[in-house]
């Protein structure tokens, strides 16, 4: 039995995370979803409804620091997306003892394909974009996110945990900004992954984070996982995503 902490991204609430975690929970572990700073205690609906407050101008930095006093010192992390991102910074701090990134928001050093600075470009170039949060429309949420998924899963999950992201965290995954990782530094086992679907984080940018963390001593693993698009966790064959995972754990003993 494991302590697994799950880190959700960007537009999403931890109840993206129910389907993994049962699947996780039956598997005998014990499963954490914490969640960002302005969300705790707040529905899908409250925060499309009334973004908190400094929601929009939230860093991933402070983000990080919010939950590395959330993470048991053994727990194994597993991030997707902005989640990915945070997983790699947590395991630099220390957190943790090993740690996947699912699809993960590129670390800093890594310049972004046409294919994903094209889904940023809507985010950024808005007026006061950095203090502001974003949503994606239905429609781009299918497109962007979702796109090997049918619409009506696609919809649903819209219409159950889809909500804003802060603005400023794309800033920081486009610039570098607080991003920045030391692979010398981390001497806890990581596994990245790609999918080729994906058209927000390419398999380019999650082989390019491997090719970054390889330098580490520690272990580290990279996965294809085939034709799936960002919503590889919950999209019709999510359970071999799922299972993935679980046998990569079970491989650290």
């Amino acid at each position: 039995m494991a302590e697994i902490v799950l880190i959700h991204g960007a537009w999403v609430t931890t109840a993206s995370w129910d389907d993994l975690r049962r699947f996780l929970e039956a598997a005998g572990h014990v499963v954490h979803t914490p969640t960002w700073p302005f969300l705790e205690g707040k529905t899908a609906a409250e925060i499309v409804a009334a973004p908190p407050k400094g929601f929009g101008s939230l860093t991933v930095n402070r983000i990080a620091d919010h939950l590395e006093p959330q993470i048991p010192e053994n727990a194994i992390l597993i991030g997707h997306s902005f989640g990915g991102l945070l997983t790699q910074m947590l395991l630099d701090r220390g957190a943790g003892r090993a740690g996947i990134a699912v699809n993960p928001v590129p670390i800093g050093g890594i310049v972004p394909g046409p294919t994903s600075i094209g889904a940023i470009l809507p985010i950024v170039l808005r007026w006061n974009a950095w203090n502001r949060p974003w949503r994606f429309t239905r429609d781009g949420w299918f497109r962007r996110f979702a796109n090997a998924a049918p619409r009506t899963k696609s919809d649903a999950a819209y219409d159950s945990f889809v909500i804003p992201a802060p603005g400023r965290i794309f800033f920081q995954a486009a610039s570098w900004i607080g991003t920045g990782i030391v692979p010398a530094r981390r001497t806890r086992p990581l596994l990245i992954t790609g999918s080729d679907l994906d058209r927000l984080v390419t398999p380019y940018i999650s082989r390019s984070a491997y090719r970054i963390q390889r330098k580490s001593l520690a272990r580290t693993d990279y996965l294809d996982l085939g034709a799936r698009s960002h919503f590889l966790l919950n999209e019709p064959g999510w359970e071999a995503v799922a299972q993935a995972c679980l046998d990569w754990i079970e491989t650290l003993g």
